[in-house]
């Protein structure tokens, strides 16, 4: 093997541990091994008992549900928030199609999303949807305390929930054919400041080490990619990065996906706290909003960027 050549494995992190609470052994060692993995490649792999079984399969069978619905139902997926609504039918990207659900981990935020895509709504989509986002929230949630602890902000931790939205994308990738690109997405940052990832048992995922070398991400049904937004890697003072991750369509079969993201409220700014900044850390980012940001990014222009982020609201 090239000694230049790195090969790549994403952490993979225990969260199914017992007695899981601030304040213990077991959660200090965990909140140490997700910083570091957080610092080190801007996400990595949570194994999660809030993901059940009976969890996994229920959403992916509601997913291949709302993606069998007629291609006119579906593009009434529409948000006057940027990059939150239907995406498909892109001539690049032909195997990919995604819809956003805003305010995802409520039930008031599921069902207005179910009922524009069946008029007299559909009670067994909103509830696996809803088990599956309130369990992915609580995962992220969970980090991100364990991140401002590891930071001593936790007192920042409270405010900083109260001001979370959450956006779930559901996708679908097609199968590549054999003359057909294997492209499913393009690389790319998420923009939000925290994102969780679930997927029914086909892969895809790739995501790039520091050292530039892309690598693939094997899941299981009980385990979810936990990636650091372009927004912590701002609050953070650059400490954590956002990682470029894309997928690659070279298994067998559909792959069905769930990314939720947490975006911080359009009364609230993304700002470093103030303790992460002295002489020998010069302050990174100036204070954005949120939504802003994403205005910003959903322009042509803007989105092919190597660092929207700082191109933005670099100092």
């Amino acid at each position: 093997m090239d000694s230049l050549t790195v090969s790549h494995k994403l952490p993979i992190i225990d969260f199914t541990k017992e007695n899981l609470e601030p304040g213990t052994n077991s959660w200090s060692k965990v909140c140490k091994e997700a910083v570091c993995a957080l610092e080190e490649y801007g996400c990595f792999v949570a194994l999660s008992d809030k993901i059940s079984l009976k969890i996994h399969n229920e959403v992916f069978g509601a997913l291949e549900k709302v993606f069998d619905l007629p291609i006119q139902t579906k593009i009434q997926n529409k948000s006057t928030k940027p990059l939150y609504g239907y995406v498909g039918q892109i001539p690049f990207i032909p195997l990919y199609e995604s819809m956003g659900i805003d305010n995802a981990n409520t039930l008031e935020g599921i069902q207005n999303f179910t009922n524009f895509m069946w008029s007299s709504g559909n009670n067994a989509f909103s509830q696996a949807l809803l088990a599956y986002s309130k369990a992915a929230a609580e995962l992220e949630e969970m980090v991100v305390r364990m991140v401002f602890e590891s930071y001593g902000v936790e007192k920042n931790y409270e405010s900083h929930i109260k001001s979370v939205n959450y956006l779930a994308r559901v996708m679908k990738y097609k199968e590549a054919q054999l003359e057909e690109p294997k492209l499913g997405f393009v690389a790319h940052t998420d923009k939000s400041f925290m994102s969780t990832i679930h997927q029914n048992q086909v892969n895809g995922l790739e995501i790039k080490g520091k050292d530039g070398q892309w690598f693939g991400v094997e899941l299981s049904p009980s385990s979810i990619v936990v990636m650091a937004g372009d927004a912590i890697m701002a609050w953070s003072n650059n400490r954590i990065k956002s990682p470029h991750h894309r997928v690659m369509m070279e298994g067998k079969g559909e792959r069905y996906s769930i990314a939720q993201f947490s975006f911080m409220e359009d009364t609230v700014m993304v700002e470093t706290p103030k303790e992460f900044v002295d002489e020998e850390h010069p302050l990174k980012f100036k204070p954005f909003n949120h939504l802003d940001y994403l205005h910003f990014f959903s322009k042509e222009e803007n989105r092919r960027l190597e660092c929207a982020l700082k191109t933005y609201c670099g100092v």
